[in-house]
């Protein structure tokens, strides 16, 4: 039912696709295209928004749609209060403009952050 000019909120929920919510988590990024033809393409960004089947992000050269993306943040929990961790995911590009882009996640894992960082 709708009243006026104002959607009601199911039609709000079904207008996003989204299947789980989003967490404005800020953390430090670094990402590549998985490319085997052409120039590689790397860079380093910040999170904007994550959720547990996608991940928007800042990005320092556009990044193309549909392409497949292996993306370290650096994860705010430590392995036994003193080991710093990473979140490893490998997604495909399904949003993306200058300075941001958006993955779905495929597969992740989380692995110690070591003393190179990410």
């Amino acid at each position: 039912m709708q009243l006026g000019n104002q959607e009601s909120p199911m039609s709000k929920m079904a207008q996003d696709r989204r299947l789980s919510g989003r967490f404005p988590i800020e953390r430090e990024v670094r990402y590549r295209v998985l490319n085997r033809r052409g120039p590689e393409i790397i860079g380093t960004g910040k999170t904007l928004n994550m959720s547990s089947s996608g991940i928007a992000f800042t990005t320092e050269t556009q990044l193309p749609p549909g392409r497949k993306v292996e993306i370290a943040i650096s994860w705010p929990a430590q392995l036994d209060n003193r080991c710093p961790m990473k979140f490893v995911a490998r997604g495909r590009v399904v949003r993306s403009e200058p300075g941001m882009a958006a993955i779905e996640i495929l597969q992740y894992e989380f692995r110690t952050l070591g003393s190179k960082g990410l």
